[in-house]
């Protein structure tokens, strides 16, 4: 893609996203948690095109975004784990005799 064609395809994006704004049309949630993935995408090309420390930077960032977005979620799945390892024990303590 050379520079005139990338200029059009910003323009385009550009006027397309005024279009929504001026019809309410809000795209900011969708973009926000697209954005960890689109930067997670960047850093494995990156990395797989021997640009190990911008890859690897932008795997590092947009992990810490994704973290952001998905925190609530992560914390179900830590509470279900410590439970899951909280019976365990409950189960393993009561054979054991010290």
């Amino acid at each position: 893609m050379n520079g005139k064609s990338a200029l059009g395809v910003l323009l385009v994006i550009v006027g397309g996203l005024a279009v929504l704004n001026f019809l309410n049309i809000n795209l900011g949630a969708i973009f926000g948690m697209l954005l960890p993935f689109i930067l997670i995408g960047f850093g494995v090309l990156g990395w797989v095109n021997n640009k190990k420390i911008i890859g690897g930077t932008l795997i590092v960032f947009g992990a810490i975004l994704l973290m952001g977005k998905l925190g609530g979620f992560l914390m179900l799945l830590l509470a279900i784990g410590l439970i899951a390892g909280g019976l365990a024990l409950f189960k393993n303590g009561s054979r054991r005799s010290y």
